[in-house]
């Protein structure tokens, strides 16, 4: 394992027993509103502070960026860690078990190390610049399907600007006629894991942060599938919206959403 992974896998777990241990226990989330319909706890905070803090006794001249404490600059601006401590925080603050850490490092602007932990399922999504991806330390790839009929696909409801509904919702229908089931599951980080370990074929999202995609979008690439955002070029991060899953299925997802 890369040193870097090394570090960022010990973060995650130690985000992810505050993590656990919050959700069992849920009578001292101290729960706030960041804006409609967006949340934030206690845990949430604690986590990302853990991350930042175990990250940086390895490195403490790289950048952080995280959703809760926003830029914290080092003086090596090569490494920028993208961090988001718990993405599913709604899923979280309402007892459902579908939520994970999520961990990325970037190189120069490039995607070089990435981890997606579920702390409930025990599950370790990773993944290094060119050594592929792993589950567990196992080797995962994406689904080769090619036709949207056979497909699980992933997405989310633009719950924090409903007034695009109307217009999310025309290319969900074309979409929807066309593949096989579509799921929704509050997590964009886990989405885009289930996608680079094959569980779904694909995964569309508008409106969209760096910290929910960024450790997602290297595991997908690395798993051997694509990522794009909605017009099919390649930088979904700074776009805000991304198409995930087999060549074949983003190229009909795009054809339909751009």
């Amino acid at each position: 394992m890369h040193p870097m992974l090394n570090i960022a896998v010990r973060a995650a777990r130690v985000a992810g027993n505050i993590i656990a241990k919050g959700f069992e226990n849920q009578t001292d989330l101290l729960t706030e509103a960041k804006g409609d319909n967006d949340f934030v706890t206690r845990i949430d905070k604690e986590a990302e502070q853990a991350i930042i803090h175990k990250i940086k006794q390895s490195f403490p001249e790289h950048n952080f960026v995280g959703e809760e404490g926003g830029i914290v600059e080092g003086s090596d601006k090569d490494f920028k860690w993208v961090i988001d401590p718990l993405d599913g925080t709604t899923n979280f603050i309402k007892g459902i078990p579908h939520f994970c850490v999520s961990i990325a490092l970037l190189h120069k602007g490039r995607l070089d190390q990435a981890v997606v932990f579920d702390p409930i399922r025990g599950e370790l999504f990773t993944a290094s610049k060119g050594a592929g991806a792993q589950l567990n330390g196992f080797r995962i790839r994406a689904s080769k399907a090619k036709e949207l009929s056979q497909t699980i696909l992933a997405t989310a409801f633009p719950f924090k600007n409903k007034e695009s509904l109307a217009q999310y919702q025309q290319g969900f229908n074309k979409i929807f006629m066309q593949s096989g089931d579509i799921r929704r599951s509050g997590s964009a980080a886990l989405d885009l894991a289930y996608v680079a370990a094959g569980r779904y074929d694909g995964y569309w999202e508008r409106g969209i942060k760096p910290w929910d995609i960024a450790a997602g979008e290297l595991l997908v690439r690395e798993s051997g599938g694509l990522v794009t955002d909605f017009a099919g070029g390649n930088d979904p991060m700074h776009k805000g919206e991304i198409v995930a899953g087999s060549p074949k299925v983003v190229q009909n997802l795009v054809k339909h959403l751009k």
